[in-house]
């Protein structure tokens, strides 16, 4: 006979929702995202200074990826395969961000000789914007799909993602950095994703 599975064992949330020491991560990791973003928007739009966006850059990549895996945790209950293929897009993402900022800060600390620009391993924010941009919006759309997550949360993750992905067209087309296509959508997706990585913080938080 089979017995039935209290809630909140097995490393399950007060609602099934997954590990709850995940979900509690994932909520102070979305929270540090949130500071790390708006580092980084004053250092790259407003300072333009590699010494203040590039380490924001390597770290924020770090709290990305546990904040993404745990909202994966939330999204993956009743989803599709393309919840799986946003968090892999989304870790490769966050992975490009982490080798991007750990790269810059190498080379202010001890710069070699003919450094190669764009940088080879994302080049202009391939995987930093355009991957994990493709990433946010398929873990959205399956949020809205299958409710894991509020609609508000979902419905401004997909604009998110898409601006990320704007911005990766931008820095790839439009090469001249204080272009206002590329400002504008830069200043857009930093204000958002403050919006949405405080919100899905919050929300991860309150599940425990």
């Amino acid at each position: 006979m089979r017995m039935a599975v209290p809630k909140g064992t097995h490393g399950q949330g007060p609602h099934g929702e997954g590990d709850a020491t995940l979900a509690r991560l994932g909520g102070w990791a979305a929270f540090a995202s949130v500071v790390l973003a708006l580092v980084y928007t004053v250092g790259f739009v407003a300072l333009k200074d590699k010494n203040v966006y590039s380490p924001a850059l390597f770290l924020g990549g770090l709290v990305n990826a546990v904040t993404l895996v745990a909202v994966y945790e939330r999204v993956k209950v009743n989803a599709s395969g393309l919840a799986l293929l946003g968090l892999l897009f989304g870790f490769a993402g966050t992975l490009g961000a982490m080798i991007h900022g750990a790269y810059d800060v190498a080379n202010l600390l001890h710069a070699p000789a003919g450094l190669v620009d764009p940088m080879p391993v994302d080049p202009r924010g391939l995987l930093t914007f355009g991957v994990s941009g493709l990433g946010v919006l398929a873990l959205s759309w399956e949020a809205m799909r299958n409710a894991s997550l509020p609609r508000n949360i979902g419905s401004l993750g997909i604009v998110l993602g898409a601006l990320l992905v704007v911005i990766y067209l931008g820095r790839l087309i439009v090469l001249d950095p204080n272009s206002v296509l590329i400002v504008a959508p830069a200043a857009a997706g930093a204000l958002v994703s403050v919006v949405w990585y405080a919100m899905v913080g919050r929300q991860l938080l309150r599940a425990n």
